[in-house]
């Protein structure tokens, strides 16, 4: 899952959204991190795993061609986001745009993120990334724009062709797999360590 993913499932479980997206870029050992980041590193962390190893993703993962072994898992969790973005009113009683407003605000005023968080944050509001994806032109982009900050770009040689193949598969995999995501995720927030606590 990608950003609007965690951010959405955050929501779902009533956790913090600025510290289940500084998952994304918390590395090392939980305890490293501020009390008020840590279930939200938790969370991210047992999401990704629950994705990476899921029988539908990885099932989903092997339709891609082979020169895309490597980046297939990272085009899966965006084209996620996509169908989310794509179907929001099916997941959220706020629009996208009002929950992705209350996300920003959420980042802006949560203290001590990791430093690639923070200096990301700006270009996150003022690109409005959470909404961009909800268009296939905004998915293209962002597969684009994931592509060039990687050290080795051309594992995403025909990455956009694949995954306007595989629409329809990768819309069954979400449709079937985010809502037991999201059942996973209210679990998880109830059963979070209390050291994370």
């Amino acid at each position: 899952m990608n950003f609007l993913a965690h951010l959405h499932l955050a929501d779902n479980s009533k956790t913090s959204l600025a510290a289940n997206l500084a998952g994304d870029f918390a590395k090392g050992n939980i305890d490293n991190f501020p009390k008020h980041l840590q279930q939200g590193i938790w969370m991210h962390r047992q999401i990704d795993q629950l994705t990476d190893s899921h029988e539908l993703t990885k099932e989903l993962v092997g339709l891609f061609p082979k020169n895309l072994t490597r980046a297939a898992p990272i085009i899966v969790d965006l084209a996620f986001d996509h169908m989310l973005a794509k179907y929001w009113d099916e997941y959220h009683h706020l629009t996208l745009q009002q929950f992705a407003e209350n996300a920003y605000d959420a980042i802006d005023v949560c203290e001590h993120l990791p430093e690639k968080l923070k200096l990301l944050a700006p270009k996150i509001r003022g690109e409005n990334w959470l909404t961009a994806y909800k268009s296939k032109k905004g998915l293209h982009q962002t597969i684009n724009s994931v592509a060039k900050r990687l050290s080795k770009p051309e594992i995403f040689q025909g990455a956009i062709q694949a995954v306007d193949k595989l629409d329809i598969e990768i819309e069954i995999a979400f449709r079937t797999f985010y809502p037991q995501l999201m059942a996973y995720s209210k679990v998880w927030a109830r059963k979070t360590p209390s050291e994370y606590l």
